[in-house]
């Protein structure tokens, strides 16, 4: 059996990712396979709001909407701006985000971070209230998590 350069062992496969300087930032709670198949689509994606950090902005922020201890309702409140930055200012942003992340990753990366999400939604269900009047409210309230009541101050 022929034997293989020692350059070429240490070589890089031609298929191999280029991450640059640093390899990619793990998101909290995911695996690795999941991680990579995410920042491969915020790479590719070519949705403004999806971009390279958005699927881990979003879900930090996400968590973040539902930490607060106790029973009192939460109410989303609007973002001022509606750069990419600012608008993670609204949590319905950022679940708008984790839709699109969801709806174009694999199948196997797809029902890790949903799992994740569907947790998050029971938690969010549970501590917003309804608003009758969201159809004439959101620009989106075909999306359940736009159909809740928003406004005011976000720690409730």
């Amino acid at each position: 059996m022929p034997r293989r350069r020692p350059g070429a062992l240490r070589a890089l496969p031609r298929d191999a990712p280029v991450w640059g300087r640093f390899p990619p930032v793990r998101i909290h709670g995911l695996s690795v396979d999941t991680t990579l198949a995410i920042l491969r689509l915020e790479q590719l994606s070519e949705d403004y709001f999806v971009h390279p950090g958005s699927t881990d902005r979003a879900l930090r922020r996400y968590r973040a909407f539902l930490a607060p201890p106790g029973r009192r309702p939460l109410y989303p409140q609007d973002s001022v701006c509606s750069c990419r930055g600012c608008s993670f200012d609204d949590v319905r942003h950022a679940r708008d985000v984790l839709a699109e992340v969801l709806r174009q990753l694999p199948h196997r990366s797809r029902a890790e971070l949903t799992r994740r999400v569907v947790a998050l939604d029971a938690v969010y269900l549970g501590r917003t209230l309804p608003d009758p009047f969201a159809e004439h409210r959101q620009w989106r309230s075909d999306l359940w998590w736009r159909r809740r009541l928003a406004g005011g101050r976000e720690s409730g």
